[in-house]
C-alpha cells in the first residue's frame, strides 16, 4: 500500500481515527459535550476528505475495496446522515443520566462499518464491515437497558442479525467452492446459462443474509420491535444509515443486468411485492408512531428493490435518489421523535401527538412535510423518488410490480393522514410538556426539511451529481 491507496482511504481512515480520539477522550474525562464535538468534528473531516479522494479515483486497494465515484457518493451519504445523528442526539441524551459518551464511540463505529460496505468488492470486506456495524448495532439497540423492551430489543436483533450473518456465511462458502474465488467482479463473467445449482444456492443465501438488514419480507420479523425498543437516535441510524449501506452493497454485488434472466431475479420480484404489501397493510393497525414508521420502511424497500429489479442503468441512478429522499425523509421523521421525547422514555404513541401543532407549530409543520413526502406527494422529494422508481420500471414493462406499488402507495396514504390528523386535532385537556428545541438539534432538522422541498421541487441539480457519481459503478 503506498500514499495514493492512503489518501484514497482517508475517509475510512478519519472515521477510524475519531473513534479512537473519542474512546480516550472517554478515558481521559467524561464530558457529553466533548464526545459530541469530536465525533462531529472527525465526521466533518471524513466527509471533507472525500473531496480529497475524488482526484484519485477509480483506486483498487487490495483486492478488498474499491474507491471510486459509487463509493465516494454513498460514503458522504452514510456520513451526513451519522453527523445528523449526532447532533439531534446530543439534546436526547442530556436529558438521561449515566455514562453517555460510549454511545458516539459506537456510533462512529457502526458508521465505519457501512462505508466499508459500499467500498466492498470481496466477500472478506464484505463481511468486515457488517460484522463492525452489527457488532455496534447489538450495543446501540440496547443502550438503555433498564427501559421497558430495550433488552428485548436487542436480544431480539442479535439472535436474528447472527442468523443473518449464518446465512451469509455459507452462502459464501459455496460460491467459494462454485468460482474459486470471493470477488464480486467474478459473478458478472458467468453466463446466466451457465450458473451451476451451487452458485445460485450461494447468491440465494447470501441475497437471505442481506434482506435481514434490509429487513423486507419475509425476514422484516425484528423490524418494529427493534424500532420501538431502540431509542430514538438508533432507531434513525437503523433506518437510515445502515441499510443505505446494504442497499450500495448490493448494488454492487448484483449490478444492473446481472438477475435478468436468472431464478434469482423472481426471488426479488416476490420479496417486493410481499414488502410493498405487507409493510403497508401492517402499518395500518398500529397506534405507535415508531411501528408505524417501522412497517413504512419495509414498503419503501419494496419500492427500491422494484427500481432494482428493471436492472438497467437509469435504475441505479433512481436508487441512489430514493436512498437519497428516503435518508432525509426518515431523519427528520425520527429527528422530531427525537427531540420531543423526555427522560421517562420516548415519545412515540400516537395519542402524545395530538394537538402538537397548537403547542409547538414549527415542529408539527416540520413533521408534516416528512410525512408527506413519505407518502409521495408532490412538492417534495418522496414524490420524485417514486416517479423515478416508477419509470425506470415501466422502461422495461415490469408492469406488476408497477400496479402493487401504485395500489399500496395509495394504501398507505392512510396511516400518514392518521398521524396528520393527530397533529392538527384539538389538544387534550392535559397536554404532555414538549421540550423546546436546542439550537442545534433546530438547525439540522430545518436544513434537512428545506433539502427535501427545495430538491422535491427542483431536483436537477441533485439528479445530475448522482448520475455522474454513480456511474462510476464498477
Amino acid at each position: 500500500m503506498n500514499v495514493t491507496d492512503i489518501l484514497a482511504l482517508l475517509p475510512l481512515l478519519l472515521i477510524a481515527s475519531t473513534s479512537v480520539a473519542v474512546m480516550l477522550g472517554i478515558a481521559a474525562r467524561r464530558s457529553h459535550a466533548l464526545a459530541v464535538g469530536l465525533t462531529v468534528a472527525g465526521l466533518t473531516a471524513a466527509f471533507l476528505s472525500i473531496f480529497l479522494a475524488a482526484p484519485l479515483i477509480p483506486r483498487q486497494v487490495t483486492s478488498l475495496l474499491a474507491i471510486d465515484s459509487y463509493a465516494l457518493f454513498y460514503m458522504g451519504l452514510i456520513i451526513l446522515s451519522a453527523a445528523a445523528i449526532a447532533v439531534l442526539s446530543y439534546q436526547y441524551f442530556e436529558k438521561h443520566d449515566g455514562q453517555r459518551e460510549e454511545l458516539y464511540l459506537l456510533l462512529l463505529l457502526a458508521t465505519l462499518g457501512c462505508a466499508v460496505l459500499v467500498a466492498s468488492v470481496h466477500f472478506v470486506s464484505f463481511l468486515l464491515g457488517l460484522e463492525i456495524l452489527s457488532v455496534s448495532l447489538y450495543a446501540m439497540v440496547a443502550y438503555f437497558r433498564d427501559r421497558q423492551h430495550a433488552l428485548e430489543a436487542g436480544i431480539k436483533y442479535l439472535i436474528l442479525a447472527s442468523a443473518s450473518a449464518a446465512f451469509l456465511l455459507f452462502g459464501m462458502a459455496l460460491i467459494y467452492a462454485d468460482t474459486g474465488t470471493m470477488a464480486f467482479s467474478q459473478l458478472r463473467e458467468l453466463s446466466p446459462g451457465g450458473s451451476s445449482l451451487m452458485l445460485l444456492a450461494g447468491i440465494a443465501l447470501t441475497v437471505t443474509g442481506i434482506g435481514f438488514k434490509l429487513g423486507v419480507v419475509p425476514f422484516h420479523l425484528w423490524t418494529p420491535d427493534v424500532y420501538q425498543g431502540s431509542p430514538a437516535p438508533v432507531t434513525a441510524f437503523v433506518a437510515t444509515t445502515s441499510k443505505t449501506a446494504m442497499v450500495a452493497l448490493l448494488l454492487r454485488y448484483l449490478p444492473s443486468g446481472a438477475l435478468q434472466n436468472r431464478p434469482v431475479f423472481w426471488v426479488f420480484g416476490i420479496i417486493a411485492i410481499a414488502s410493498m404489501c405487507v409493510g403497508n397493510l401492517l402499518a395500518l393497525r398500529q397506534a405507535n408512531v415508531k411501528r408505524i414508521l417501522a412497517y413504512s420502511s419495509i414498503a419503501h424497500f419494496g419500492y427500491i428493490l422494484v427500481a432494482f429489479l428493471a436492472g438497467t442503468s437509469a435504475a441505479a441512478s433512481a436508487v441512489g435518489f430514493y436512498l437519497v429522499a428516503y435518508t432525509v425523509t426518515s431523519l427528520v421523521a425520527f429527528g422530531i421523535v427525537t427531540v420531543l421525547s423526555g427522560r421517562e422514555g420516548d415519545l412515540d404513541a400516537l395519542e402524545d401527538y395530538r394537538g402538537l401543532f397548537w403547542r409547538r407549530p414549527v415542529i408539527a409543520g416540520m413533521f408534516s412535510v416528512a410525512l408527506l413526502s413519505l407518502a409521495g406527494i408532490p412538492a417534495t422529494m418522496g414524490f420524485l423518488g417514486k416517479f423515478y422508481v416508477l419509470t425506470v420500471a415501466a422502461a422495461v414493462s415490469a408492469w406488476s410490480l408497477m400496479l402493487v406499488l401504485a395500489i399500496t402507495s395509495v394504501a398507505g396514504l392512510f396511516y400518514y393522514l392518521r398521524i396528520l390528523m393527530t397533529l392538527y386535532s384539538a389538544p387534550p385537556e392535559r397536554p404532555s410538556l414538549i421540550p423546546a428545541l436546542a439550537q442545534g438539534s433546530a438547525l439540522v432538522l430545518g436544513v434537512l426539511t428545506i433539502f427535501m422541498v427545495c430538491f422535491g421541487i427542483y431536483p436537477t441539480p441533485l439528479l445530475e451529481l448522482i448520475r455522474a457519481m454513480i456511474g462510476g459503478l464498477n
